[in-house]
């Protein structure tokens, strides 16, 4: 939505083509003047849709849209701009996941796990691995690859070798960076929050209520942790104990507004990849956070974290008391957090940025694509086999 907006900003016509189903609280996007159009995988009827519509620039969602519609959209609208957003490397979250497990397994501890920076060894992790082999091509098929923290692009540039001229550092972006907020006396209780569904949140959740929260309540009694997320399902809700003071509290109609009244926001992610949402709207919230070294990777850069960061459950637990009851600590992470958005996460100045590159991109692209050869002739080879084996999987369905 951020990147619509920007592009909205531009006067530009937006056509939003999903094969997803719709959901029930999805954004009005006619509402914006927006086109929606729905799409399928397999199906040709998009060959005609995209060569009508011939846009010129094509936004991505993430690598596995690239892979299902890259070929279509070269072949039938060979001269727009194609654009990759990809949220974060989801390989490098896959590969912190697997060796988080594989560290359980052994009965280790999981401080390893969590320090786990994007370097050498890492690399190694997931240079192995298909998923990575998949995503990586994707950056290199595209014009431009839109990506959210510094340590990402370090590691596309300097272990995957991906050309800098491909990718383009796009965060989060927040208008009307706030300078104020509700003050800690005006606050109470602890929240963690984030869709069920996505992997972190779930094992977050675990970790939390198996490990960090009692060690929080031997501390504070009293204290009482809202846990709030979409889609959630009936082994979260099997985790709600008022006596524990742990309330599963299903999905918030106003993040913001639970944010706001809370004191600490709880964010013990043990992997992931890319820059954290639920950090950021706590910064906007004046909410400090207490999370690892993962949830606050690519967020505050050289600036003091707004809040605090450990890689253990004790480690969290204190923080998290401390943060809680230290009024003065608590002003001064609550100000970081401002300083920080202010700093790296304007709408204003992203927008800019993105749309400036676009336009010069634009202004030459044979040029631009004649200096990716790793990228046509993968294009070449990766695009021809999916385009066979997309016919015929819409071939057989047609007899079927």
């Amino acid at each position: 939505m951020q990147l619509i907006d920007c592009f909205l900003e531009q006067g530009w016509r937006i056509t939003f083509a999903s094969a997803a189903t719709e959901g029930e609280r999805r954004a009005d996007l006619a509402s914006l003047g927006i086109d929606e159009v729905p799409i399928a995988v397999n199906d040709s009827r998009f060959d005609s849709f995209v060569a009508e519509l011939q846009p010129e620039v094509v936004l991505f969602d993430q690598f596995l849209m690239e892979e299902q519609f890259g070929w279509r959209v070269e072949k039938h609208a060979p001269n727009a701009l194609r654009v990759m957003e990809t949220c974060d490397v989801q390989s490098l979250r896959h590969a912190r996941h697997q060796m988080l497990k594989d560290v359980i397994k052994a009965g280790e501890d999981c401080s390893d796990a969590l320090l786990a920076e994007p370097d050498a060894e890492m690399f190694k992790r997931m240079a192995v691995s298909d998923l990575a082999q998949r995503e990586v091509a994707s950056f290199y098929r595209c014009d431009l690859n839109l990506v959210v923290s510094e340590v990402e692009i370090d590691l596309l540039t300097r272990h995957f070798r991906v050309p800098a001229e491909l990718l383009h550092l796009c965060p989060l972006m927040l208008r009307d960076v706030p300078s104020h907020g509700r003050g800690h006396d005006e606050r109470e209780h602890f929240l963690t929050i984030g869709n069920f569904r996505h992997a972190p949140n779930w094992d977050a959740v675990l970790w939390l209520k198996n490990a960090i929260w009692p060690l929080i309540r031997q501390r504070l009694p009293s204290a009482q942790l809202h846990v709030y997320g979409a889609y959630t399902p009936p082994k979260a809700t099997a985790l709600h104990n008022a006596a524990q003071g742990f309330h599963i509290k299903d999905w918030a109609e106003d993040a913001f507004e639970v944010m706001s009244a809370a004191r600490v926001s709880l964010a013990p992610l043990r992997f992931g990849a890319g820059i954290k949402g639920k950090v950021m709207d706590a910064m906007a919230c004046g909410t400090p956070t207490v999370t690892t070294p993962i949830g606050a990777e690519g967020m505050h850069g050289e600036l003091p974290f707004p809040g605090a960061v450990a890689w253990d459950a004790q480690g969290l637990a204190a923080e998290a008391v401390r943060l809680y009851t230290d009024r003065a600590a608590w002003d001064q992470a609550q100000s970081a957090g401002w300083q920080v958005l202010q700093s790296r996460f304007r709408f204003e100045e992203h927008c800019k940025t993105l749309i400036e590159r676009i336009q010069q991109l634009l202004g030459d692209l044979p040029a631009h694509r004649a200096a990716n050869f790793t990228g046509a002739m993968l294009r070449h080879h990766q695009h021809k086999s999916t385009q066979y084996m997309s016919q015929w999987i819409e071939a057989k369905n047609r007899r079927e």
